[in-house]
């Protein structure tokens, strides 16, 4: 048998698979048999407990990290390792970012620190309190732009896996 009548006889059979699938009945469920109960959904925390509580304020942190650290990534971007911080514009955005990072670290670790907190919320929270600090004296001390974006990309993990302890207790930080 050469190769062109077996990939036919191929075809065929794999044709004829899919027919028979096709005309299968597509789920042979009893009708007056009753849905399993999924069970109760997990209550939500409360307003004022411990992760409610942190995950808000770190929400509120992140938040003003981010909306004042904005001008200066992209102020400083697209030189690569070289930031021009003669540039006003690089100059004044350092100034406010490292403003913002210095007040949303203190935010986030007083969050982290909240009575009755789960450790696995309060070490993600204290890990970006500091990556924040390690941001703001990189900016102080002038670094370059790779140091920069590593560290920013490491104080992003932080904040994700802040925000993913949070939801998982319930209590996302938006």
């Amino acid at each position: 048998m050469n190769a062109t009548a077996t990939r036919r006889k191929t075809a065929v059979a794999l044709l004829a698979v899919g027919a028979v699938l096709a005309a299968a009945p597509t789920a042979a469920a009893e009708p007056d048999v009753a849905p399993a109960a999924v069970g109760p959904e997990p209550a939500a925390p409360a307003e004022d407990s411990p992760s409610s509580i942190a995950c808000k304020q770190f929400s509120a942190a992140l938040s003003y990290a981010a909306s004042n650290y904005e001008d200066f990534a992209y102020a400083s971007a697209g030189g690569g390792n070289y930031v021009d911080y003669a540039n006003p514009e690089v100059r004044n955005s350092n100034v406010v970012g490292r403003t913002a990072l210095r007040e949303a670290a203190s935010t986030a670790w007083g969050a982290s620190t909240t009575p009755g907190l789960s450790g696995d919320i309060s070490a993600p929270m204290q890990s970006w309190s500091l990556r924040a600090t390690k941001l703001l004296l990189v900016m102080g001390v002038h670094g370059g732009g790779n140091t920069l974006n590593d560290t920013a990309n490491a104080l992003n993990a932080d904040a994700h896996n802040t925000q993913m302890a949070c939801a998982l207790a319930g209590t996302p930080a938006v």
